[in-house]
C-alpha cells in the first residue's frame, strides 16, 4: 500500500504555481465556498500547467463546456498530509488515497488542490500542517451515457417471462417484489421452489406473499401477486429437479436470475459443490434450451476470490477444474470429501467461496453461447428505503452483530477494529441487478459475437461509503440506548479485540460462564435452557468469519458505478441506485435495528418505552453485579491474603533501616 500510494499519487510533489494562479485559486475558492452556482468563464490556468498535488501528471484544467458540481451534497474533500510518506503520516496518506478512489468511483475526477503552501515551506511544523482545513477538489461529473433509442427498463420487461432461482431467499424475495411493483407489465415470474417443513410450494408462495415486504403490493396492486408462479424443483438436483411439463411451460422464459446458493461457510464440501457449482451447470444446461433467452444473470460474491486482495471486475483462475470437482462430488461420500477438502481447496478458507469461484468458471466458459452476466454483491443487508426501510429476514452481517450486542449476548468479537465492513443495502443491489439485466438484454446480438463479452459487476460500496467494525460497534452501543430490544437479557456492552488470547478470556468470562449460570437458573425454574447452545452457535459463527473480519480487500467497482449513468431519465425514479453515496449511515443503521425489531424479533414499536425501562433495570443490575465482583476480588486480595494488614503495618511502623536513613 505504501509504495502504491507513493507511485500513484506522489503526494510529496511540490506545486509549481505563480502569483496569477494563486489569485485565480483564491477567486475560485470564494465562488466554490458560496452557495451560488459557479460562473464558467475563461480558464484561469489556460496559460500554465499546474502539477497536480494528487497525481503525478501535469494538468491543464479546461472549465469550458464543463459544468462543475457546485451544490454536490457530498463533495470530495481531502487533505494533503506531510511531504513524505513516513510512519507518522502513512495513515493520513492512505485516508487521502481512499477519498481519491471514492471520488473517482463516484464518477468524479480531482482537478487541483487549494492552499497547499505548506508543501513549499519546510519551516511549517507538523501540527501546523495538520491544522489545515479540508479543501474541496474540483469535481468533474460523469456524463449521462444513456441511449435514447433503447426501450426503458419497464418497456424491456413488459410481457416477458422471468425465471428466478433462490426466490425464497433474502435477495430473491426483494428482487421479485421489485420486478412486480416497478415492472407491472411482466407476464409471469417462475420461482423455483421445493417443499419444506411439510408445506407444498403453493402454501409456501402464499406464506411468502403475506410478508411485510409485499404489503405495498397487497394494498395497491394485489392482482400482480398472481404473476408469481411456483415451480417444483431443487438447484442441487440434476436437471434442477424440473419435470418435463414444467420445462415445456417455461420455454418462453427470456430472463433468468440465478440467485440460489448455500451461503453457509461450514457446509460440507459435497453439499456446497452440488448446490453452488453443479447447480450452476444445470441451470446453464436448462438455459441452452430456451430459444427466447436474452439474459442469464449469475449472482456470485465479491468474496469468491478471497486469496487476492485487489478484486477487479474480471474472472480469476480457480484452484480446481469444475468438471473434475463435480465428478468427485458425485462419486465420493460426504465424509471422504471432508477429509481431503482443506488440501483440495488450496488457499480458500471455506467451501462457500471455493464452490462459488468454480461456478464463475462455468459462467465464463459459456459466455460465447449464452448472454451471461456475472454479478458480485458484497455483504447484502437491510434495505435502505425500497420498498420499506430496514427490511431484513436474516441475521447476517452487521445487523446480526448489532442485534447480538443489543440483546446482551454478544460482548466480545475477535476482529481487526479497523477492518472495513463492506456491506450493500439490498435495495441498492436489486436495482443494480435489474439495470444490468436490462442493459445486457438490450445489447444481446442476434448472432453470436466472435469475441464474446462477459459483463462483470462488483456490487460494493466500501470505497465510497466505508465503516470500520469499531465504528459499527460504537454506533450500535449508542443506538441500543435509543432503540432497546424487548428480548434484552443483559445490558449491552463489550467490544472487539484483535488479540486472540484476550478474546478467549472475554468469551469465557462474558459468554460461557454467564450462559451456564443463567441456564442453571432456567432449569431450577423448570424452563428450557437455551443460552449455552446459543453461545456455542455464536462462537462457531465467529470462527467461520475470522478470515473475513481480520482481512481487508480492495474491490474495484467501476462497471457497477458507471452502470447507473446508462439509466434513462424515465427510469431514474424506480431504478437509480447511486443515491447510497449520500445516505446517512446513522439513520440507516437506526432503521436496521428497527427493522430487526419488527421483522426478525417480531417486537412491536409501541413496546419501546417498556423496553427502555427494562434496559435501565438491566444496566442497574449490571452495575450491581460488577460492584459485587470487585468487592469479592478486593476481599480475597486484601483480607484473605492479609494484604490490608501488611499495608497498614508498613504505613504505621517504618522499617528500622528507614529510620536509620532519616537519622543520617
Amino acid at each position: 500500500m505504501l509504495s502504491a500510494v507513493r507511485s500513484s499519487w506522489c503526494l510529496s510533489r511540490r506545486v509549481a504555481t505563480s502569483a496569477a494562479a494563486t489569485a485565480a485559486r483564491k477567486q475560485y475558492s470564494t465562488s466554490a465556498d458560496s452557495n451560488a452556482p459557479i460562473e464558467l468563464g475563461e480558464n484561469p490556468f489556460a496559460k500554465e500547467k499546474v502539477q497536480c498535488v494528487l497525481c503525478r501528471h501535469s494538468i491543464s484544467p479546461d472549465y469550458k463546456n464543463v459544468q462543475l458540481l457546485s451544490q454536490f451534497q457530498s463533495p470530495y474533500t481531502g487533505r494533503v498530509y506531510g511531504r513524505h510518506i513516513t510512519g507518522l503520516c502513512k495513515n493520513r496518506h492512505e485516508q487521502v488515497e481512499r477519498e481519491i478512489v471514492k471520488a473517482q468511483n463516484a464518477g468524479f475526477m480531482p482537478t487541483y488542490h487549494k492552499a497547499v503552501e505548506f508543501l513549499n515551506d519546510p519551516k511549517l511544523s507538523l501540527s501546523t500542517m495538520h491544522s489545515f482545513s479540508n479543501h474541496p477538489i474540483g469535481l468533474l461529473p460523469v456524463e449521462q451515457n444513456f441511449d435514447p433509442s433503447k426501450p426503458s427498463i419497464t418497456e424491456f420487461f413488459a410481457g416477458r417471462d422471468i425465471f428466478v432461482t433462490g426466490g425464497t431467499g433474502f435477495m430473491g424475495k426483494v428482487l421479485i417484489e421489485k420486478l412486480l411493483r416497478s415492472c407491472p407489465e411482466i407476464n409471469v415470474i417462475y420461482i423455483l421452489m421445493r417443499e419444506k417443513k411439510q408445506k407444498t410450494i403453493k402454501e409456501r408462495i402464499v406464506e411468502m406473499q403475506q410478508l411485510p415486504l409485499f404489503e405495498k403490493l397487497r394494498q395497491e396492486t394485489p392482482e400482480l401477486l398472481g404473476k408469481m408462479v411456483p415451480v417444483q424443483g431443487d438447484v442441487s438436483l440434476l436437471g434442477l429437479g424440473l419435470s418435463q411439463v414444467d420445462i415445456e411451460q417455461m420455454r418462453t422464459v427470456s430472463v433468468i436470475f440465478h440467485v440460489a446458493a448455500s451461503v453457509r461457510f461450514d457446509d460440507p464440501l459435497k453439499t456446497a459443490i452440488l448446490l453452488n457449482t453443479r447447480g450452476t451447470r444445470e441451470l446453464v444446461r436448462f438455459a441452452e434450451q430456451l430459444p427466447a433467452l436474452r439474459v442469464l444473470m449469475h449472482v456470485s460474491s465479491t468474496y469468491s476470490n478471497p486469496d487476492r486482495y485487489v478484486i477487479e471486475e474480471e474472472i480469476y483462475p480457480a484452484y480446481a477444474d469444475w468438471r473434475d470437482t463435480i465428478r468427485i462430488a458425485e462419486t465420493f461420500d460426504e465424509q471422504t470429501l471432508d477429509v481431503f477438502a482443506p488440501k483440495y481447496m488450496g488457499f480458500l478458507p471455506n467451501t462457500y467461496v471455493f464452490t462459488k469461484s468454480l461456478a464463475e468458471q462455468i459462467v465464463d466458459e459459456h459466455k460465447d453461447r449464452l448472454p451471461m452476466i456475472l454479478f458480485r454483491p458484497s455483504i447484502v443487508i437491510s434495505s435502505m428505503k425500497d420498498p420499506i426501510p430496514g427490511w431484513m429476514d436474516n441475521f447476517n452481517g452487521p445487523v446480526g452483530l448489532l442485534v447480538g450486542c443489543g440483546i446482551g449476548i454478544c460482548r466480545t468479537m475477535y476482529c481487526d477494529p479497523n477492518n472495513i465492513a463492506d456491506f450493500t443495502p439490498v435495495d441498492v443491489c436489486i436495482k443494480a441487478m435489474i439495470v444490468a439485466a436490462w442493459k445486457r438484454g438490450t445489447e444481446t446480438p442476434a448472432e453470436p459475437s466472435p469475441k464474446p463479452d462477459l459483463p462483470i459487476y462488483n456490487c460494493c460500496i466500501s470505497n465510497l461509503r466505508n465503516s470500520t467494525m469499531s465504528q459499527i460497534v460504537e454506533l450500535g452501543k449508542s443506538l441500543s440506548d435509543e432503540i432497546p430490544l424487548d428480548k434484552c437479557i443483559w445490558a449491552p456492552g463489550g467490544g472487539i479485540t484483535q488479540v486472540r488470547l484476550h478474546n478467549l478470556l472475554r468469551v469465557l468470562m462474558y459468554h460461557i460462564l454467564p450462559a451456564i449460570l443463567i441456564d442453571g437458573i432456567f432449569r431450577i425454574m423448570g424452563q428450557k435452557p437455551f443460552l449455552a447452545k446459543l453461545q456455542r452457535k455464536i462462537y462457531t459463527a465467529n470462527v467461520a468469519l475470522e478470515y473475513f473480519i481480520l482481512n481487508n480487500w480492495d474491490f474495484k467497482n467501476g462497471n457497477f458505478i458507471r452502470l447507473a449513468s446508462e439509466i434513462k431519465p424515465e427510469d431514474n425514479k424506480d431504478f437509480y441506485y447511486r443515491d447510497f453515496i449520500e445516505f446517512d449511515v446513522t439513520l440507516y443503521f437506526r432503521n436496521c435495528i428497527l427493522g430487526a425489531r419488527r421483522y426478525l424479533l417480531k417486537e412491536k414499536d409501541e413496546n419501546i418505552p417498556r423496553a427502555l425501562s427494562h434496559l435501565k433495570r438491566m444496566k442497574m443490575l449490571d452495575r450491581v453485579c460488577k460492584s459485587i465482583i470487585v468487592a469479592i476480588f478486593l476481599y480475597i486480595i486484601l483480607i484473605q491474603f492479609d494484604l490490608l494488614g501488611m499495608l497498614l503495618y508498613l504505613i504505621a511502623y517504618k522499617p528500622s533501616y528507614a529510620l536509620d536513613i532519616e537519622c543520617k
